[in-house]
């Protein structure tokens, strides 16, 4: 344990007449010294730790700018639809509460539900062309009266009554297709 650093050295010729030291004028580690062998495996391993946060850190960064770039799907973009679509309005009136099924902006032509909606209720949603906008109505155990009503690119297409307990009424028309001509 006795070991001390080597003394700095300088350019002299030693007793063989080689120069000694480097150009620093810091001292000269000889390969069999054992000073410092510690230091430098911790000064190793942090730098390997440094590096693996990094190349850590790097990774998550750039997994975020790709999910950023390709990722598709955006929530609340009203991009233009792929098929194009009419405006169609759906209305029930009346009082009290009625199930209502209606053909939404599905592509698929599946359709949207609204269970107990509380009447007057009214939508007006971009059906494709193609797909039939149907809405049905079906009124709750309290009966009563309720009126469907169906409304293409403002146009009134069709109504309906639904009367007494469990009523049931339906409205529908028809959107041209996408390649066929529009009157």
């Amino acid at each position: 344990m006795g070991t001390t650093a080597p003394e700095p050295t300088t350019d002299q010729p030693d007793s063989e007449g080689t120069a000694k030291g480097n150009l620093e004028g810091t001292p000269e580690e000889s390969p069999d010294s054992t000073n410092g062998s510690a230091a430098d495996s911790a000064d190793r391993r942090s730098l390997r730790a440094g590096l693996v946060v990094a190349g850590a850190a790097l990774a998550a960064c750039l997994g975020l700018v790709l999910y950023g770039v390709l990722d598709t799907h955006d929530g609340d973009n009203k991009a233009e639809p792929k098929v194009p679509t009419a405006p169609v309005t759906y209305e029930v009136t009346g009082e009290g509460t009625a199930d209502i099924t209606y053909q939404g902006r599905s592509e698929t032509g599946r359709a949207a539900v609204v269970k107990a909606a509380s009447l007057p209720w009214r939508a007006t949603v971009n059906v494709p062309l193609g797909q039939d906008p149907v809405v049905s109505i079906v009124l709750d155990a309290q009966g009563g009266q309720a009126r469907c009503a169906l409304a293409i690119r403002g146009q009134h297409v069709q109504s309906a009554t639904a009367a007494g307990e469990f009523g049931r009424a339906t409205c529908a028309g028809q959107l041209p297709r996408p390649d066929a001509p529009e009157n």
